[in-house]
């Protein structure tokens, strides 16, 4: 494992007395000010609240990026912006197994010393801030219990009818269980590395007709931690009228659901691929507490798919990409002369969502497939 030793440099009156992430270190170390008064994503003295991963201020602008950031991953399975500020260009990946996060040259050159980022990319194996065992380096102080301070502050500052789960240290995280309705998600949680062979690898249960489910049979095959569920694929040919998978599902996930006071991580999704009627997807926000977000497959400005989608994931919401009308009766043109050939499954779609699990749940595989 290679460790950062920071060293102190004298540091010399900046030529500027504008706030900004150049002079953190200035404030700081010569002007004595507390580095909490200061937004350590840009420098900026306006601050809103404290930063839930390290000591510092936080501006109400750089807030509400972390907010929508902070569980956003990228196709390779890490996290696709900074976690001090949710923002950079040029980002250094902790090459820690268990951890996906990453961290951009500005913001490491500015809290932790000067040409940091340099040395880093000539380590072989770079542990990340927030992973080491020692929580100072340079500014960059670690808070204690930074896993609990990120859930309030999600609790706090998010505008989202859930209450996020505090995130699972790596020790901790067991496989996931999953209860599949109607959509078989298997190949697409296994392509992230959350199923694996063996009985102890995670374990997914796919069911295509619930008519006869009753609580007795979800409690005997549960405990389940992510219960997903869908309509048929548009071209399909429906066998129920497209709110029953609605209602089904949200009867089923009422069995799956843990007791009150339960404080174990647990996650659901629906998913419409463009099947369900508009007053369908009014109930369907009603039963389920919250409004759809719509992912969109696209091929440069012209959309190819796109499905509606409820769920608690973390990060789910900040995929929203709004779908008029015009685009939606476009899909559904598209799809017309495919109807009888075989559409793809709406999970594919909505793979890249599961990442967040990481975050709560084990996973066997680094590498993620190129399906991705």
């Amino acid at each position: 494992m290679d460790v950062i030793l920071v060293g102190s440099s004298e540091l010399s009156c900046p030529p500027s007395l504008q706030p900004s992430r150049d002079l953190i270190a200035y404030e700081v170390r010569v002007k004595q000010r507390h580095i909490e008064d200061i937004c350590i994503c840009c420098g900026s003295f306006q601050v809103w609240t404290e930063h839930p991963l390290f000591e510092g201020g936080m501006c109400a602008p750089c807030k509400g990026k972390f907010l929508d950031s902070v569980f956003l991953y990228d196709d390779d399975g890490y996290q696709s912006y900074c976690s001090i500020c949710c923002s950079g260009e040029t980002l250094l990946i902790c090459e820690n197994p268990d951890c996906t996060r990453c961290y951009c040259f500005e913001c490491v050159d500015t809290l932790v010393s000067p040409g940091t980022s340099g040395r880093v990319q000539t380590m072989s194996n770079w542990v990340c801030f927030l992973c080491l065992p020692f929580p100072s380096n340079g500014l960059l102080q670690r808070r204690k219990k930074w896993r609990a301070r990120l859930k309030a502050f999600q609790d706090q500052e998010a505008e989202s009818p859930f209450e996020i789960y505090k995130t699972v240290p790596a020790w901790k995280r067991e496989p996931v269980r999953v209860l599949s309705l109607f959509g078989d998600i298997r190949e697409e949680l296994a392509s992230l590395g959350f199923l694996e062979g063996g009985s102890d690898h995670g374990q997914l249960k796919h069911l295509d007709d619930v008519t006869n489910i009753v609580r007795r049979d979800v409690e005997e095959w549960g405990p389940f931690d992510l219960v997903y569920g869908s309509t048929p694929p548009f071209g399909h040919a429906l066998e129920r009228p497209p709110g029953w998978y609605l209602f089904q599902f949200h009867r089923v996930l009422q069995y799956a659901r843990p007791r009150p006071g339960s404080k174990r991580p647990f996650f659901w999704m629906f998913v419409d691929n463009l099947v369900l009627t508009v007053e369908d997807r009014l109930v369907a926000s009603r039963f389920l507490e919250t409004d759809p977000v719509t992912i969109q497959d696209v091929c440069g400005r012209v959309p190819r798919n796109a499905v509606h989608v409820w769920s608690n994931i973390p990060a789910v919401r900040s995929k929203d990409s709004a779908l008029t009308a015009e685009v939606e009766l476009s899909l559904l043109v598209q799809d017309r002369p495919r109807a009888r050939l075989p559409a793809p499954a709406p999970g594919a779609l909505v793979k890249n969502c599961f990442l967040p699990l990481r975050e709560y749940f084990k996973y066997f595989s680094k590498e993620l497939t190129s399906s991705l």
